[in-house]
């Protein structure tokens, strides 16, 4: 057993950005998407995620995001072109008075461009992400991610929201499962009831508490998704372990919340700085992966389609 422990390291993820630096980039960025007339916006984000990625280290090495402005924009006049059909479809049949049909169409569109936009998102973004030289990559299959997601969807309907928990797991579970970094993989193994009695046991004493509990689920939520990840290189493992507790929570959550809003939403650079550190600091890495062993084997992929469609959704990558 000691000649276990031995083998154990501990690996440290550190943000080094500045809120400043930040606010300066969010600044000439929505100068220039404003006088482009949103034109410039795939290169904002581009700007964007450089800068973020760039500003986060493990173990002293920086995260490096290599995806253009160009490549983000090609995706963006796709997503254009396919929003244009759908809804151009949706009112042609309004038009011809079939406003059931109509209705029925879009969200049945809308249902099946999500984990498309999942799908290919995290295929680009994994892609053009990089530590010490090692891609990152992305396995997971489009065809089984669209028919999980329109089951688990579909029962999260008849269940009047209740499966939403499962549905939430069941994707995470899914996608990060299929996340690699070189020939590591990423395992992620959470389970739905367990979340659902974290939502549900945190809902209700936020309300009992008049809010006061809010802190407390958030933390419980925060660790839930923590603890349930590691990343495994044959025999070998790196569990990630959240030392987030309420108290942490408390002092994230109010004094962002008390510098957007005294700075009328100027000060969101320096809240989302606070944020970034926030996660790396309260994220503990430990197992015996050597990153010396780490080996390039993912390809590299260019088509930021799905980048852009899961941009449009607002859907969060982790």
């Amino acid at each position: 057993m000691e000649q276990i422990n031995e083998s154990k390291q501990s690996y440290k993820l550190s943000y080094h950005g500045k809120g400043l630096d930040y606010f300066v980039i969010m600044i000439v960025n929505a100068l220039l998407t404003a006088i482009t007339l949103s034109i410039y916006y795939p290169w904002a984000r581009a700007k964007e995620l450089k800068y973020i990625y760039g500003s986060t280290s493990l173990n002293g090495d920086r995260f490096s995001f290599s995806g253009t402005g160009k490549e983000m924009f090609i995706g963006y006049l796709k997503t254009i072109l396919i929003f244009a059909i759908m809804f151009a479809a949706y009112f042609s049949l309004m038009l011809a008075e079939k406003p059931v049909l109509a209705i029925i169409a879009l969200y049945v569109l809308l249902v099946a461009i999500i984990p498309l936009a999942v799908h290919g998102s995290y295929r680009y973004r994994m892609a053009r992400t990089s530590w010490r030289g090692i891609r990152f990559g992305y396995r997971g299959d489009k065809k089984e991610l669209i028919l999980g997601f329109i089951k688990w969807f579909l029962l999260t309907i008849v269940t009047f929201g209740i499966y939403g928990a499962w549905y939430t797991v069941n994707l995470n579970n899914y996608v990060i499962g299929h996340i690699r970094v070189g020939n590591a993989e990423f395992k992620y193994n959470a389970k739905g009831s367990e979340y659902f009695w974290i939502l549900i046991k945190g809902y209700f004493l936020t309300i009992l508490t008049l809010g006061i509990y809010s802190f407390w689920w958030y933390r419980d939520i925060f660790n839930f998704w923590v603890d349930n990840l590691s990343i495994e290189l044959e025999d070998k493992e790196i569990k990630f372990h959240s030392r987030a507790t309420a108290g942490d929570i408390f002092s994230l959550v109010v004094p962002n919340f008390l510098i957007v809003l005294f700075t009328l939403g100027l000060g969101i650079a320096w809240a989302e700085t606070r944020s970034l550190k926030f996660n790396c600091d309260m994220i503990e890495m430990e197992g015996d992966i050597d990153p010396d062993t780490l080996q390039q084997t993912e390809e590299d992929y260019k088509d930021a389609l799905g980048e852009e469609m899961s941009d449009f959704f607002d859907i969060d990558l982790i």
